[in-house]
């Protein structure tokens, strides 16, 4: 990645414009032609909506925006905690801007990089979706679960939806698939019910999310999941026969497939899920079971353990209970600028080793599908989108994680990389391996766009 991120025309100043308009779509069109001759570029896996078999899947917020932007609130979100500056960001990671259209971009005040603005990107612009799912395309990511809050669902109908809009949008153009994940974080028991219903009925009567070819389907039937059912933390649906009204009218009212976001110890009803007996039979209503790992271990020795602890036994009860298992895993964490008694990089990424020790497990234990946490996520440092390769090229001052956290030169794109591996070997197109099967480059190697 150039340290002048600001810049967008890289054509000579020596060139006529004239010339540029046509330089410009010559070169867009060899990149076409090049990501279609990639083997990256497979089309998703799920067209006729019988299997998920083999599918990569990710998380995606979409929900950062910026002053200027075209959204409502004309308003900084999600990325600091009103008015950005080094006391008060929001978020950790460093994404790549270089190709990201101006559109897209938004301008970071109090700090920058060399002395050179330093830019952040909105979500609500297509241009910034449309990139994300072409990365989607081009590294063999099948498609997305946009995430919904159902606190946040007023706002998002305020914008007309147009994230989800362009979502769709780009999810059709690019051939990947998507659907809605509701996270219930925060959610009142007493109106999520409804509140879901509307909402459903709304996205697929009104918007006609589900008409789309790409939206993503089981059996025919559309695919919804229902994010924070059981966990103990006080700030999700603990009453089991609620959590049973929810998935029965999605199941036989809405007739669609229920996939459900639940604690790591759902199987046990241990750690983070409720004790409450009545749950097992809530997690055994479920048709997809989406157990969250994110923090649940935090080095190579722990997360190799975790294939004996948890994923070996969960896939023994999905089979059992007839379902169908969906393991999480994570590239690393880091939270400090959310958290600021939290470590920086409080769990290293240890250059894509971490990440790769979680999908390997989780192939070998028997998963046919997983999804990774998260694509877009640079607040908690789970994205594995295009981000800044070196410290050097983050903005100042301020602390922002870096692909060079733990002392790897890597480019920008290496953990979109790992998932097009990733993506192979849940498709059975390479061996699985406990290794990484990407050779790290060498600084003199290394060169960023």
């Amino acid at each position: 990645m150039s340290k002048s991120i600001f810049v967008r025309d890289n054509l000579s100043p020596s060139v006529s414009p004239a010339v540029k308009p046509i330089a410009r779509c010559l070169l867009g069109g060899l990149l076409a032609l090049l990501i279609m001759m990639s083997p990256r570029g497979a089309t998703a896996q799920n067209p006729s909506g019988k299997s998920l078999q083999g599918m990569v899947l990710v998380g995606y917020q979409g929900w950062f925006r910026c002053p200027g932007d075209g959204s409502p609130a004309n308003a900084w979100s999600h990325w600091s905690k009103g008015q950005p500056g080094p006391g008060t960001m929001s978020v950790d990671l460093y994404p790549d801007t270089s190709e990201l259209s101006r559109d897209s971009l938004c301008e970071l005040p109090k700090e920058s990089i060399g002395g050179r603005p330093a830019y952040l990107f909105s979500s609500f612009p297509k241009e910034t979706v449309d990139k994300h799912f072409e990365w989607m395309q081009s590294y063999g990511i099948d498609g997305a679960l946009l995430q919904r809050f159902t606190n946040s669902i007023p706002g998002l109908r305020k914008e007309g939806d147009v994230v989800l809009r362009n979502v769709r949008s780009a999810a059709e153009a690019h051939h990947r698939v998507f659907a809605v994940e509701y996270d219930l974080s925060g959610a009142h028991a007493d109106t999520v019910m409804q509140q879901l219903k509307e909402d459903w009925l709304y996205l697929s009567g009104d918007v006609r999310l589900t008409s789309s070819p790409a939206y993503l389907r089981m059996k025919g039937k559309p695919v919804v999941s229902i994010w924070g059912l059981g966990f103990d933390d006080g700030h999700h649906i603990v009453d089991p026969e609620l959590a049973l009204q929810i998935i029965h009218w999605f199941k036989n009212d809405a007739h669609v497939v229920v996939m459900g976001g639940v604690p790591a110890g759902w199987g046990k009803l241990s750690t983070d899920s409720v004790s409450d007996p009545a749950w097992a039979k809530v997690y055994a209503a479920l048709d997809i079971v989406q157990p969250w790992t994110v923090g649940r271990y935090r080095d190579m020795d722990a997360a190799a353990k975790w294939k004996t602890t948890h994923l070996v036994p969960d896939l023994a009860l999905t089979k059992k209970n007839h379902q169908l298992y969906m393991p999480v895993i994570f590239p690393g964490f880091s939270w400090h600028n959310l958290n600021r008694n939290s470590p920086e990089n409080q769990i290293p990424r240890l250059g894509g080793r971490f990440l790769w020790e979680q999908a390997y497990n989780a192939k070998t234990a028997g998963a046919s599908f997983l999804k990774i946490a998260m694509f877009d996520e640079v607040n908690e440092g789970t994205a594995i989108f295009k981000a800044v390769p070196l410290q050097e090229e983050a903005p100042k001052p301020g602390y922002w994680l870096t692909l060079d956290a733990d002392g790897d030169r890597l480019p920008s794109d290496w953990y979109l990389r790992i998932a097009h591996e990733i993506s192979s070997m849940f498709r059975g197109k390479i061996a699985a391996t406990p290794q990484l099967p990407l050779r790290q480059k060498t600084a003199a190697e290394s060169s960023h766009k």
